[in-house]
């Protein structure tokens, strides 16, 4: 254990996993609560062109480290992924459901293209599909800090007006809650997770870590507010704790966070039916 904590690579890893599992749930809190859970794929899935759009945009330019062009990419086609999904939606012009469809299969299919033109392999879009946080650096460490403040800020700090619009829209508007710009803020607060987490977590995976703790956190809390506390704190403690397995054992971090999330969710339901049946 000491080994770990001195090892400079965990060090920034576990900085970056923790603020990864605290930011994570925020947003997915609203998320759940819209019935939108699987909105962080869609846009995990146009992320990833944006990551390969970075690299082409690298590669054109001659710069040697495109992987530093992955996450302004990222950042700036998941804004814009979400930012049109929320127009969409509040517009009514077509089907959830077919939205996310486009999204799923265009945002893979243009990643795979761009990441060939770019010159990158099928090994550089494992790393952003599954996580690659042994390759951490210190600028990741910092640009991950900023990125998950930013998301904590957005979901915190605009918690009571979110939860309006999130629990009800139309009347959140009649109240004169400036609705369309805080579904705004949801959905480049998704984009910001979905991004921040891509090192821990990977693309594919990033959703799971935005929904699954908040789902345990609605296990037990009895409130809005409690419920996205226990999820941050349940989300940090996954993603330190799957990290931490890793350095002992060669296993995939991204997948064994969500697994333990996962077996976390099973555990609490078990424990809280058979509460809920004991004898009184």
């Amino acid at each position: 254990m000491i080994a770990m904590l001195t090892d400079p690579l965990m060090q920034r890893a576990l900085i970056i996993a923790a603020a990864v599992g605290l930011a994570g749930p925020v947003i997915g809190t609203y998320l759940v609560q819209r019935r939108m859970s699987l909105l962080g794929d869609g846009i995990g899935h146009v992320a990833l062109t944006g990551v390969a759009a970075g690299w082409l945009a690298g590669s054109a330019a001659n710069v040697a480290e495109r992987d530093a062009w992955a996450v302004p990419g990222a950042i700036l086609f998941a804004a814009a992924g979400a930012i049109i999904i929320e127009h969409i939606r509040a517009k009514e012009k077509v089907a959830a459901d077919v939205i996310m469809a486009i999204l799923f299969y265009g945002g893979i299919a243009g990643g795979v293209l761009l990441m060939g033109l770019a010159g990158g392999s099928g090994a550089n879009l494992l790393g952003y599909l599954f996580g690659s946080i042994s390759t951490a650096s210190s600028t990741d460490v910092w640009v991950t800090l900023v990125l998950a403040a930013a998301v904590i800020l957005i979901g915190i700090g605009l918690r009571s007006a979110l939860f309006s619009v999130s629990h009800d829209g139309e009347f959140a508007r009649t109240t004169g809650i400036p609705v369309h710009l805080l579904n705004i803020a949801v959905a480049i607060g998704a984009a910001l997770t979905i991004t921040v987490a891509m090192r821990v977590v990977g693309l594919l995976l990033v959703s799971g870590l935005m929904i699954v703790p908040v789902a345990v956190a609605q296990l037990f809390a009895r409130s809005f507010s409690s419920t996205m506390n226990i999820a941050m704190a349940v989300g940090a403690v996954v993603c330190i704790a799957g990290l931490s397995i890793t350095y002992f054992h060669d296993l995939q971090p991204g997948a064994l966070i969500i697994c333990l999330a996962i077996g976390l969710y099973v555990l609490a339901g078990v424990s809280r039916a058979l509460v809920t049946l004991k004898p009184r």
